[in-house]
C-alpha cells in the first residue's frame, strides 16, 4: 500500500484490494529489505470466440518506485506473474490490460496487433472478445464501441509518472472519465494475431 500511495496520487486503495482478489498472482520486487515494485496478474486459459482454449495473459496493476523506473522492471515483473499460474501459454497468447493513461498503453500500441485504436472501430469480434475480457476483470460497465471499463464513480488515483506522450495519443482515451475510475482495456496478441482479427 505504501508504494502504491507513493505512486499515485489519490490513491484509491480499496481498488487495489478489489484487484488483489480478482488476480491470482502478485509478484514483488525488492531493494535493501524494501519493495522496490510489484506486479499483479495472471494467465488463464479460456475460451473466446473462434479461439478455443486460448491462453490469455491478465495483467494488473504494476507499481514501480521512482529510483527504479525504465529500467525493464515492470515487464519482468509482469512476466513472474504470469508465469507463476503454471499454464503453458501455446504458440498464441492474447495480453489483456486495464490502462489510465498512454504511457502505460506503450506496451500494447508498439504491437500492430493492439486493439483500441486511434480512429479505428473495433470490429464485432474485438467489441465481443473485449467484453469477455473486461468481464474477466470483473467490470460490470464496459463500452464495446470505445473499449471503456466503466469505473465505481470514485478515481483509481493519479499516477505520479512523467507522461512524455505526444498529444494523438490521447485520443482513444477521449471518452475515459479518470475522476469516475473509468479505464481503457488494451488487448494484443503475441507474436502475431489469429486469421481476420
Amino acid at each position: 500500500m505504501a508504494l502504491f500511495r507513493a505512486s499515485y496520487r489519490e490513491a484509491n486503495e480499496a481498488y487495489l484490494e478489489r484487484s488483489l482478489s480478482r488476480l491470482r498472482f502478485i509478484a514483488t520486487a525488492t531493494s535493501a529489505g524494501a519493495i522496490a515494485g510489484f506486479a499483479l496478474g495472471e494467465m488463464r486459459i479460456m475460451d473466446l470466440p473462434r479461439v478455443a482454449q486460448q491462453a490469455v495473459a491478465l495483467a494488473g496493476m504494476c507499481c514501480v518506485d521512482a529510483n527504479f523506473r525504465r529500467h525493464g522492471l515492470f515487464r519482468e515483473l509482469e512476466g513472474r506473474a504470469f508465469m507463476a499460474a503454471g499454464v503453458a501459454s501455446g504458440s498464441r497468447v492474447l495480453g489483456c490490460g486495464r490502462l489510465a493513461h498512454p504511457a502505460s498503453f506503450r506496451t500494447m500500441t508498439s504491437n500492430p496487433t493492439h486493439v483500441p485504436k486511434r480512429q479505428t472501430r473495433p470490429t464485432p469480434w474485438q467489441q465481443e472478445i473485449g467484453a469477455i475480457i473486461a468481464q474477466a476483470y470483473g467490470v460490470h460497465g464496459f463500452n464495446p464501441e470505445t473499449f471503456v471499463c466503466v469505473g465505481s464513480g470514485t478515481p483509481i488515483g493519479y499516477p505520479r509518472i512523467d507522461m512524455d506522450v505526444r498529444p494523438e495519443e490521447w485520443d482513444v482515451f477521449a471518452p475515459v472519465n479518470r475522476n469516475r475510475g473509468d479505464s481503457l482495456l488494451g488487448l494484443c496478441w503475441f507474436p502475431d494475431a489469429p486469421q481476420g482479427w
